[in-house]
């Protein structure tokens, strides 16, 4: 059993969360491995995360929430905690997103964050390290409970269509992450287009974007260089930007066209019938 430790409550969301942990399963008169007894857990997980050295889950807040009867208290701490673990210059960003009206995001790569299943994700940010990759995933996926929320901000992406043949994580992962992108078909708030190899050349040639849109503040223009991210509510920027994906969408296929491309690459590029080699199996 982990041996408890003094922690600084103020430090971070993750020691603020450890701290309540522990006064909350004192105070219902549990020790770490009684509670890891109600809720599944190792006596051992409940004292890595009560010290702060380990990143707690959504799941793992909500079963002790029901567990000690705390209303809810440790589901409300997560989503900080969570946010907490994106990297320092993100997090700013990862705010406003939570707060925009409309997301528009042209993306020449990868799919956008808010779109991706976790295995996609995990590839993604573990290619150079996998230090602390469950918590770093946890915080991606985190962010897109805004698209479950009630009133959830309208999403626009346009994916160009090398974002489909890009393999990241081996077909499996990418045959669920574009089963991922065809259940939004029918949604009211996310609209998926495909900018085909086709369009040749095109407004989204300098890279990746976004734009955010809120009910009241000045629009919001972010984009990323190879070592961080950079954000503008400059007026001039923001109408190049919104210029730019006006022509990027009216270069894309529609959503119904693009729905329908993005179910061929799957079936052509990663489909279950494909041999190792990419070609039709006997």
């Amino acid at each position: 059993m982990t041996q408890p430790r003094t922690l600084d409550a103020s430090a971070s969301p993750l020691d603020y969360y450890g701290a309540e942990l522990r006064r909350l399963r004192e105070a219902a008169g549990l020790n770490q491995a009684q509670l890891g007894g109600c809720i599944f857990c190792t006596a051992s997980l409940v004292g890595q995360i009560e010290t702060a050295k380990k990143v707690p889950t959504r799941d793992f807040s909500e079963r002790v929430d029901a567990a000690l009867g705390t209303e809810g208290h440790l589901s409300r701490l997560i989503g900080l905690v969570l946010r907490s673990q994106l990297p320092s210059w993100f997090q700013a960003y990862a705010e406003l997103e939570a707060r925009a009206s409309y997301i528009s995001t042209y993306q020449a790569q990868l799919v956008y964050g808010l779109l991706q299943t976790e295995a996609y994700a995990r590839a993604v940010l573990g290619v150079l390290t996998d230090d602390h990759l469950d918590a770093r995933a946890a915080a991606r996926i985190e962010r897109q409970r805004i698209l479950r929320r009630e009133g959830p901000p309208l999403l626009w992406v346009v994916l160009s269509e090398a974002v489909l043949h890009q393999e990241i994580g081996g077909r499996e992962v990418m045959r669920d992450q574009l089963t991922r992108l065809l259940a939004y078909r029918d949604s009211q708030w996310v609209n998926i287009q495909i900018l085909p190899f086709t369009a040749g050349q095109h407004a989204g040639l300098p890279g990746t974007f976004n734009v955010l849109r809120f009910e009241e503040d000045p629009d919001l223009i972010y984009t990323e260089d190879f070592v961080q991210g950079h954000m503008t509510a400059h007026p001039e920027k923001v109408k190049e930007s919104s210029l730019r994906y006006a022509h990027l969408q009216a270069s894309a296929l529609s959503v119904e066209d693009s729905a329908a491309l993005i179910a061929r690459v799957m079936e052509e590029r990663y489909g279950e019938q494909q041999a190792d080699g990419g070609r039709d199996m006997a």
